[in-house]
């Protein structure tokens, strides 16, 4: 009898001319345009955490946390063993290290916690989580924002504020008051509205005179399920009205939400959303009868901020496996990043995520000075939906140009690009989608005038610095009066209004290099519809050296 010997070596599969992975890499650190704006901001001393967030979302654990949590999605679990009416979600352990890794390094409570640049540190964590994973983002988001609406009730933020403050995760399923921590999720539109929320017909009905009151309707989005508290809208005699909903009553019983089926998203695989039923659901009044859309609008306005440091977050992870994949693999004698037109492509990338990173923490920067600068916040209230807007719409086509540079590989489930590309449209459609952000940006126009002088000030802020910039800003002032745009052009002038806003933002912040490459590029005379189509660009090593990320060390085989 023979024994054959174990084969060591399969021949045929002798893999070269492949890049390492891309982990244990430090996401802050290596990212010159994020570490440019946090210095411009008032987050500064608030760096050396960014720094240790950044290294823990490059790690080579949390990079398989992530590719877990989006495996292994959510399960609803209606009943428990005995039969008895539960309604919760489980989540692989994955999901929970993720949670515990943000919420505990204060994603969700610095920008309250920190005596100055919260909201930028805040949207720096965000914007880091896209090397991760963006599921998680959305309790995140929702936590942070929740807190101006419960600050509308002096006994809920008594309550509430101090947990959410604790910047602790605590996944148990018990009353909040038992829990070292919690999170807040949002139930607002219905499947006859949408978007128009007026529609609603979810109703309240008062329990006595001392704001409690019992919902009853159906919830089309109920984003995060297992949320300790929810804010939600609902009818009543005066209109819609917010109201906040916690999982669990006074008394110590569960509330009466129902999950009626979770979500089977596009992308966000591993966060649960869900249609939920309110069964005359306890809940507390949060500011006045009939002004639910003017009360809720303080936690819109955060979660905006969040999908414009989500998206910007994508497109950067995008652009480090891009980099990354084009820096080892070479094709026709030289490695990618060394083909001039793959340059060209890539260098382009590297503009558009620079611009977008730029100017997400410009507007996170008027978050931070809103309270004590009328100008700021009256900036804020424009900048935020234009740079939402054009943002996220750009987003999706740039990861997909992003995943092209990795070829056949990029559109392999085995790399991150099809999961950042399932999740690019997201942040375009959630807290309003682009027909609704643009008429906001119309109706801000035609009544709020100090944003638009505050808009128009930051612009002509950086007058003389490029001439280019210059002449669009002349332009784009001639559109701005109340009622020269009609409705149906207003993605085309919020088009505008962004593209100069990002080069005014570049000019005032950015490199050189990168200011005259933008303007030229973006709002020059010549138009192109794909990345890397323009006219060359005059450093493209710059844009590229800049945007590499770096690995702190490689795994040997």
């Amino acid at each position: 009898m023979s024994i054959r010997s174990p084969i060591t070596k399969l021949t045929t599969h002798e893999v070269t001319n492949q890049p390492p992975p891309l982990e244990n890499f430090d996401a802050y650190g290596m990212d010159h345009a994020l570490v440019d704006a946090i210095a411009a901001s008032d987050a500064g001393k608030l760096e050396i955490g960014l720094r240790a967030f950044g290294e823990k979302v490059g790690a080579a654990q949390t990079q398989q946390w992530a590719r877990q949590a989006n495996r292994f999605v959510p399960e609803w679990r209606p009943f428990d063993r005995f039969g008895q009416r539960i309604d919760e979600v489980e989540f692989h352990p994955a999901w929970h290290s993720l949670m515990d890794m943000g919420i505990s390094n204060g994603i969700a409570s610095i920008a309250w916690s920190a005596q100055s640049g919260g909201h930028t540190a805040h949207a720096a964590m965000m914007y880091l989580m896209g090397h991760a994973d963006s599921g998680v983002c959305c309790p995140f988001s929702m936590t942070y924002a929740a807190m101006p609406v419960l600050r509308r009730n002096a006994e809920l933020a008594a309550q509430w504020e101090p947990r959410i403050l604790a910047a602790s995760y605590d996944s148990s399923c018990v009353p909040a008051a038992e829990k070292s921590g919690v999170t807040i999720g949002m139930a607002m539109t219905e499947k006859q509205g949408g978007s128009d929320v007026r529609a609603n017909s979810t109703r309240a009905t008062p329990m006595g005179e001392t704001g409690e009151f019992e919902l009853v309707g159906h919830k089309w989005f109920c984003s995060a399920p297992m949320s300790d508290a929810f804010l939600t809208l609902a009818q009543t005699d005066e209109g819609l009205t917010c109201f906040f909903v916690p999982r669990w009553r006074p008394d110590g019983t569960r509330n009466a939400i129902q999950i009626a089926r979770l979500k089977d998203k596009l992308g966000d695989r591993s966060n649960a959303s869900s249609e939920i039923e309110y069964h005359g659901a306890w809940a507390q009044r949060v500011g006045e009868q009939g002004r639910g859309v003017r009360t809720i609008i303080d936690m819109v306005q955060g979660t905006r901020l969040d999908c414009l440091a989500g998206s910007a977050g994508i497109m950067r992870a995008a652009l480090s496996q891009a980099l990354w994949h084009c820096r080892y693999r070479s094709a026709f004698g030289k490695t990618l990043i060394n083909q001039p037109l793959m340059a060209q492509v890539l260098a382009d990338l590297c503009l558009e995520a620079e611009a977008a990173t730029a100017l997400t923490f410009r507007v996170a920067a008027s978050f931070d000075r809103a309270d004590d600068n009328a100008g700021e916040a009256a900036f804020a209230r424009l900048a935020t939906p234009l740079a939402k807007y054009w943002i996220c719409k750009r987003t999706p086509g740039f990861v997909y140009e992003a995943m092209e540079c990795l070829g056949g590989a990029g559109y392999v489930e085995e790399t991150v690009l099809p999961r950042l590309y399932r999740q690019a449209p997201l942040n375009s459609i959630w807290e309003g989608s682009g027909n609704v952000i643009a008429l906001d940006v119309l109706r801000a126009l035609q009544r709020e005038p100090l944003a638009v002088d505050a808009f128009v000030d930051y612009l002509e802020s950086v007058r003389g610095c490029d001439t280019t910039l210059d002449r669009r800003v002349a332009e784009l002032k001639n559109l701005l009066t109340p009622g020269a745009i009609a409705a149906a052009e207003a993605r085309h002038l919020v088009e505008r209004m962004a593209l100069v806003l990002q080069a005014s933002v570049l000019v005032e912040r950015g490199p050189p290099e990168l200011a005259g490459a933008f303007c030229g590029a973006r709002i020059g005379a010549a138009n192109h519809q794909t990345f890397g189509a323009g006219s060359p660009l005059g450093n493209p090593e710059f844009l590229l050296d800049r945007a590499m990320p770096q690995a702190r060390r490689q795994r040997r085989s």
